[in-house]
Parts: structure tokens; sequence; C-alpha cells
């Protein structure tokens, strides 16, 4: 595995895999990686001739000062990482290479970015969609992989490929979760004891409403109620959003029955369990699936 800290070198490199006819595949993250950022990497590995990662904390997608202070800091052990889940070149990135002298060019995806996280975040899609878009300029991807952990973010980042015609597939892997189905996620570090089984709500109340879904239940009244019934039944949790809305367009469903054929319908979660924010989510369809 190369390590590379300049946006010119990887240029070098990832054009000259592509000359060679090779497919490229590319996994950017922030860090702190945990077993979810190795399932991107494995899929990666497995479909592309030559995998590229990126680790760069990109300042701004975090509208809290606090949250991107506190985001762990595991360098070692994310080289590590990126070895064992054979990378071919790992992009080290700088600021500058971001954000340089009197930068002013942002890309916004408007209607999608409204909800949900974004209505509680201000900017932070912003810097989602611009720094990807960066990224994917310089390492020129075949494809591209995310995880649907951050469901909204995926749509984003589609949405962004899809109106700028970028030449790239996005591909979405599902989410990866603990034994007791909390999602992973490089926050989990930071929950307290008591916390950290406070958050064990969140996969309760999905669960709880697929299962509903499952037995039959078609109305978006009687599903958005079983998850907020069993969020609110754990005192630490502060619900930020518990919503039923459909998982293309991220319309808020709020009567009538569950829309399950196509994209299906999105139940997505994003609660404070003291100074540590988590999202999940899962979409139901037709055959009832979820991730």
């Amino acid at each position: 595995m190369r390590l590379v800290h300049t946006a010119e070198r990887i240029r070098e490199w990832t054009r000259a895999y592509r000359r060679a006819g090779l497919c490229v595949g590319f996994v950017p993250t922030l860090g702190g990686l945990h077993a979810g950022h190795s399932a991107l990497l494995r899929q990666a590995r497995q479909e592309c001739d030559r995998v590229v990662a990126s680790i760069y904390l990109n300042p701004t997608q975090f509208d809290c000062p606090e949250d991107l202070d506190g985001y762990p800091s595991t360098r070692e052990e994310d080289v590590s990482a990126c070895r064992a889940g054979g990378v071919d070149l790992l992009w080290l990135g700088r600021s500058q290479d971001f954000l340089s002298e009197g930068f002013q060019t942002w890309v916004e995806v408007e209607e999608l970015t409204s909800p949900l996280c974004g209505a509680g975040r201000p900017g932070h899609f912003r810097g989602v969609t611009t720094v990807v878009m960066q990224l994917l300029q310089v390492v020129l991807p075949h494809r591209v992989y995310f995880g649907l952990k951050d469901y909204q973010q995926t749509c984003v980042v589609t949405r962004m490929a899809e109106d700028l015609n970028l030449d790239v597939e996005i591909r979405l892997v599902e989410t990866v979760r603990e034994p007791d189905g909390l999602a992973l996620s490089s926050r989990n570090a930071r929950l307290a004891p008591p916390q950290r089984q406070a958050a064990l709500v969140i996969w309760r109340a999905l669960s709880k409403a697929r299962r509903r879904v499952l037995d039959g239940e078609r109305s978006v009244e009687a599903v958005s109620h079983a998850l907020c019934t069993e969020l609110q039944s754990e005192p630490l949790v502060r619900v930020e959003y518990a919503d039923v809305r459909d998982a293309r367009t991220l319309e808020l469903l709020e009567t009538g029955e569950l829309r399950l054929d196509g994209a299906g319908t999105l139940l997505a979660i994003a609660v404070q369990l003291g100074p540590v924010r988590l999202i999940d989510n899962v979409v139901l369809r037709r055959e009832g699936t979820g991730g």
C-alpha cells in the first residue's frame, strides 16, 4: 500500500491506473475507521482492480465545533485498517488540498438536504458535497463506496452525481452493526457505559416498527407511533427526529399507507445521548427488507 499526501501524486497514480485499463474503486473516509469502513473496503476490493481510500477530517461538514474536536483521531490504526483491507493507494488528505486561501466555491444539492439531518445541521451537506466533488475530481474513480447508515448522505451524493453528469458509479453498502444491533459509528467510542446501553433503543425502535410491517401493518400512523413510543421509553435519549419518509424523495409521510414499491419507505432516527449524536435507519420495501 502506498501512502500519498498530495492531490497531485494521487492524480498521477489513479490516471496511470485508468490508462492501464484498470477499474478504480474509491472509499472516502473522515478517519476513525471501524468495521463499517472495512465492509466498504472489502466490497471495493471484490469489485475493482485497484482500491483507493482517503482519510480527511473535513471541517466544513461539522456544524458544531465540539463535534469536530471530539472526532476520534486514530491515524495509525486507520492506516493499518486500510492496509488490512487491501487498499492500494491511501490519500492522507491535507487541508490545503481542499480549502485553499480565498476558497469560495461550493457544491449544493437543494431539496434533499432540507429535512432530517439537514434541518438541524446548517451547512453540513454543503460541506459534504463540496469535498466529495473535490475528491472525485482528483481520484477519478470508476466506483465510489458509501455506507447506508448515512442514508440521506447517499441520496444527496447520488443526486449530485446524476445532476452534474459525473462519470462515476455510486455503490451503497449495507449498515454494519454490533451484535446487539447498534449501528457502527466512529462516535460510539464517545458514549459512556449508560449511554451505550441506552443507545440500543434506536435499533429496538426500528426493529419493532419493521416487525409491524412484516406482520401486515401498512398504516403510516401506526408505524410512526411504534417508532416514537419505543424511543420515548428511554429517558437518556433526546429525540431529534423519528420520521417515516419516502425513501427516494425524503418526503415526510404522515398519513395513509406505507410506500413499499420502488425505493420504499424510510424509517429514520436521530438522537442525542449526552454530547453524542447518533443516526440510524431502515428502508421498508415490498419484501420487508431493511438495512
